[in-house]
């Protein structure tokens, strides 16, 4: 039996008063303590960034060989979280799936947030952030050129490409709930500050289909754009020729890999919300069998990228490929995290087979975040381990993050969490427009 997107049938109105008051009730203590506890994170991150620019990336556990360690880690990592986002909602959107209404804008606010963290790093990791505009082609004023052989201004281009336009896509699909904000505003300064936002929206037929035309361009500007993007981050490895990078399948497994984390995000997300806000009969038990089910089928794409992978090493014969993937990541320096990274993304996401474990909200949580600590353990191998087993003998040298490396990412976690924590204050953060439209269509169905 098919489960019902909406429990129930409630009114417009009820529906309003529901998915809008959140943003003006007063503020519970578990939000005001989740908000002290990720302001404190946030805060040790600008004091390690402060650090690490007045004193240098020396700071970090970077050596040679492992050049390019957490910074670069979290980086894939947060921009991988950050492509999915639009990725799910605009797929999903395009796919006509109505079920993708209550959770397309935790997704979008998520890729924002993500994609906040993940610019953070490489402008660190220049060692020089100052002069992060040199990445920018100018050349009328610089005279010169940046150096297209480069990873670094094609990451720059692609990561400000499409956070423009998920900030687009987000902001474009507020619009009509920035007007009902509006109109249903308790005090004047909201009602003043909503009406800037919702620019001028009346609801009109005529409005609604340019929305509607320009909703779905931007959509199809998104989808392809995420492929490109994150095959763009993930070449910046596969062009080396550093065992464990050199590999074709490179930009596809990337591009599955975030998809898969995006998936699991969202779920972790969402379930802490669905429990607090009370949402039950908007986000359903069907909407989240649809997410768990999709990260299944993406964490078996994974699998057979992983399964190529250790294949394609063989095949080759090449003794450095062989003795990277069957020697150095099982049982070399940081071995543990390899199998972190097998544990979390091969087995654990099989439990999401049984209609049991998709169903215990608990258990499917906690299954959601093991599968983001796989994805950043995967990335960890991919960089740290390929480095730190090279060519030569003589160059190997293990890797160990500082105080640094570790206080900065849990930063980052921080202010991802308390950007999240502002948004479900400040905004609708189910579509409220989107979900009326959907009760009257299933009424008119079931009619």
């Amino acid at each position: 039996m098919t489960q019902p997107l909406l429990l129930g049938r409630p009114t417009d109105e009820a529906l309003s008063e529901q998915l809008l008051s959140v943003v003006w009730k007063p503020r519970s203590r578990l939000w005001w303590a989740a908000f002290a506890l990720t302001g404190a994170g946030t805060a040790l991150l600008a004091i390690t960034v402060t650090y690490t620019i007045v004193t240098g990336i020396g700071v970090w556990g970077n050596n040679i060989p492992v050049g390019w360690a957490f910074g670069i880690i979290n980086f894939v990592f947060w921009v991988g979280i950050g492509h999915a986002g639009t990725f799910i909602s605009a797929i999903l959107l395009l796919l006509e799936q109505r079920w993708r209404t209550s959770i397309n804008r935790f997704a979008e606010a998520m890729t924002l947030f993500a994609v906040m963290q993940a610019g953070l790093y490489p402008l660190l990791h220049l060692g020089r952030p100052w002069f992060a505009y040199w990445l920018v082609p100018y050349p009328s004023t610089l005279a010169v050129w940046p150096q297209y052989k480069s990873a670094l201004p094609w990451d720059a281009a692609a990561i400000f490409t499409y956070f423009t336009v998920s900030l687009v896509f987000w902001y474009l699909g507020l619009i009509p709930d920035f007007a009902a904000l509006r109109d249903r505003a308790p005090d004047r300064r909201r009602r003043v500050a909503y009406g800037i936002l919702s620019l001028g929206w009346r609801g009109s037929a005529r409005a609604f289909r340019h929305y509607r035309l320009l909703y779905g361009l931007l959509a199809g500007l998104a989808t392809p754009l995420v492929i490109s993007v994150h095959s763009i981050v993930s070449t910046d490895f596969a062009m080396a020729l550093v065992p464990g990078w050199h590999a074709t399948i490179f930009p596809p497994f990337f591009v599955a890999g975030a998809i898969f984390s995006g998936f699991a995000m969202v779920l972790t997300l969402l379930i802490p919300a669905r429990r607090v806000f009370h949402l039950g009969n908007v986000v359903t038990q069907r909407h989240i069998d649809n997410l768990s089910k999709l990260t299944l089928v993406t964490a078996w794409i994974v699998i057979y990228a992983y399964i190529i992978e250790f294949f394609a090493a063989w095949y080759s014969g090449s003794e450095y490929e062989i003795y990277q993937y069957f020697v150095a990541r099982p049982s070399g320096p940081n071995a543990s995290v390899f199998w972190a990274q097998m544990v979390c993304n091969v087995l654990v996401p099989q439990l999401l087979w049984s209609s049991r474990v998709r169903r215990n909200m608990v258990l499917l949580w906690i299954i959601s975040i093991l599968v983001n600590v796989g994805m950043w353990s995967e990335r960890f191998v991919i960089i740290v381990m390929s480095l730190q087993r090279e060519f030569i003998p003589s160059g190997w040298h293990a890797y160990r993050p500082t105080w640094v490396d570790i206080s900065m990412f849990a930063g980052t976690i921080s202010f991802f969490l308390l950007l999240f924590l502002i948004f479900l204050r400040l905004f609708p953060f189910i579509p409220v427009a989107e979900v009326k439209e959907l009760n009257h269509e299933l009424s008119k169905e079931e009619h």
